[in-house]
């Protein structure tokens, strides 16, 4: 069973790779065809300038829109989705054979929560392209998700026994896999929030989302991973005073996971105030998933409790 584990998961890394790069042609695709398009003015209804009304207003709406191509499929849309999804229930497997083998949730080593992070990253990405059309900039977190992967097939994936202190199957379970969750759709805020910096309120790209399609995306992301990293932070705190007598102990881990669950919540205000909304909430965005990574790999630089397992 860990053999099979083992092989998809490197068939998911192949089936991502492709993934992304089906993504990268897509955009392409899409940034040529906007550029086509805006080489000839916009074609303007026989009626124009003779007849008036509503029907018209829409019609003239409906053309000009017509630039802007971020949602329109291209040959390589669907494959690009349908290779990510393939390598996501790949790896979703992987994890749950892993899981099964191990008897807790495969996040028990700095390899096993690469994967489930990349696994959680994909997932994300996949839920809401199918509410917002933000195919276009999918390549971003499809493209962090395989650097990811590509990090974790360079770590041992033995299975070695768990230290004491990380010997708890409930709340290993729970506080790591909640961690997962959240920064996998926190990935999705930052693929939003660089869109948005490039896009700008102007809309630069039509082959872009909006910038209001961006804002929206950026900001539904972060309001389902915010709830779930603080109660993964809660949770830590409380497996801390059983593993460790205390429940807060300034770890570079925990300053970390504080630092970022702070940065999301000063994004969640700046969002609304209008002062700070639009480019300084989506670079607090980018900076936020900066902290997500150190958070992530912070205990390869810096020593702490959280050093042993590489978690």
């Amino acid at each position: 069973m860990a053999f099979l584990s083992s092989n998809l998961f490197s068939l998911g890394v192949i089936l991502v790779a492709l993934g992304f790069a089906a993504h990268v042609g897509h955009a392409v695709m899409l940034a040529n065809g906007r550029r086509v398009l805006s080489l000839s003015p916009a074609r303007q209804p026989a009626f124009a300038g003779v007849v008036t009304g509503s029907f018209v207003d829409e019609q003239v709406r409906s053309a000009s829109s017509a630039l802007d191509t971020y949602a329109s499929p291209s040959p390589l849309s669907r494959a690009a989705i349908g290779l990510t999804f393939i390598a996501w229930i790949a790896l979703g497997f992987s994890l749950v054979l892993r899981a099964i083998v191990v008897g807790r949730g495969p996040w028990g080593s700095m390899y096993e929560f690469s994967v489930a992070f990349a696994f959680s990253m994909i997932g994300g990405y996949l839920y809401l392209q199918r509410r917002y059309p933000i195919r276009s900039i999918g390549f971003i977190p499809v493209g962090v998700a395989l650097a990811i992967l590509l990090y974790a097939s360079s770590l041992p994936g033995e299975i070695q026994p768990l230290v004491p202190a990380l010997q708890n199957a409930p709340l290993l379970t729970i506080h790591v896999g909640m961690a997962v969750i959240s920064y996998g759709i926190f990935a999705t805020s930052f693929a939003a929030g660089v869109a948005y910096l490039a896009q700008g309120q102007n809309d630069r790209f039509g082959w872009l989302p909006s910038h209001k399609v961006l804002d929206e995306v950026a900001y539904r992301a972060v309001i389902i991973g915010f709830p779930i990293f603080a109660t993964m932070i809660i949770l830590g705190s409380w497996w801390a005073s059983i593993a460790w007598s205390r429940y807060w102990g300034w770890d570079p881990k925990e300053t970390a996971a504080l630092v970022t669950w702070l940065t999301y919540a000063i994004y969640l205000h700046a969002r609304n105030t209008r002062s700070w909304a639009g480019r300084p909430a989506a670079l607090l965005l980018v900076v936020g998933f900066g902290m997500v990574l150190v958070t992530y790999s912070g205990s390869l630089w810096f020593s702490g409790l959280h050093a042993y397992s590489g978690l």
